[in-house]
């Protein structure tokens, strides 16, 4: 049985408040990410495409859940919690690492980051500056969106070519 069954595609809103637009669009591609995965097995979900890349939608599923959390829940919130899919001593764990977690753990992991992401987001105000910097600046709520986009643009490039690899699939 395939891991990701079904994907309910969630279209960004194209008008609205600049931040109804910014979190529409994150859930959009976080929709679109779940959606390169649907139908696939743990097998194909941890198909590499091309040598010597170690890339996977399974990893990618990891990558952006470690992303998710470390912006909105370590970054924004300056929780302490420890990083997941990935420590100090093995930052790729992400990607390296597939069989540490069981495929249905790890989409549960991806869904549950997600929903703490979209609470955080629909709590405070794009302004709202986080509790860590970065490279010694603030970081707003809204910088933090806009990566997110960017993040997530970047990889669901990964994951079309991944998916084509896999089955041929393009849509």
């Amino acid at each position: 049985m395939p891991a990701v069954e079904h994907v309910d595609l969630r279209y960004p809103h194209m008008t609205g408040t600049e931040a109804e637009v910014t979190w529409s669009m994150v859930d959009y591609c976080r929709s679109v990410l779940l959606l390169k995965c649907q139908n696939l097995d743990d097998e194909q979900l941890k198909q590499r495409a091309v040598s010597p890349s170690n890339l996977t939608l399974l990893g990618l599923l990891r990558h952006m859940t470690k992303v998710e959390h470390y912006w909105f829940q370590r970054c924004f919130l300056g929780s302490t919690e420890t990083a997941i899919y990935g420590t100090p001593e093995e930052p790729h764990a992400d990607f390296d690492d597939l069989d540490a977690v069981p495929i249905a753990e790890v989409i549960e992991r991806f869904l549950t980051t997600c929903d703490a992401s979209r609470r955080i987001a629909a709590t405070h105000e794009l302004e709202h500056v986080a509790a860590l910097r970065r490279d010694g600046e603030n970081v707003s709520l809204r910088y933090i969106g806009v990566h997110m986009i960017d993040e997530y643009a970047r990889h669901l490039g990964h994951a079309d070519l991944l998916r084509e690899a896999i089955d041929g699939a393009i849509s």
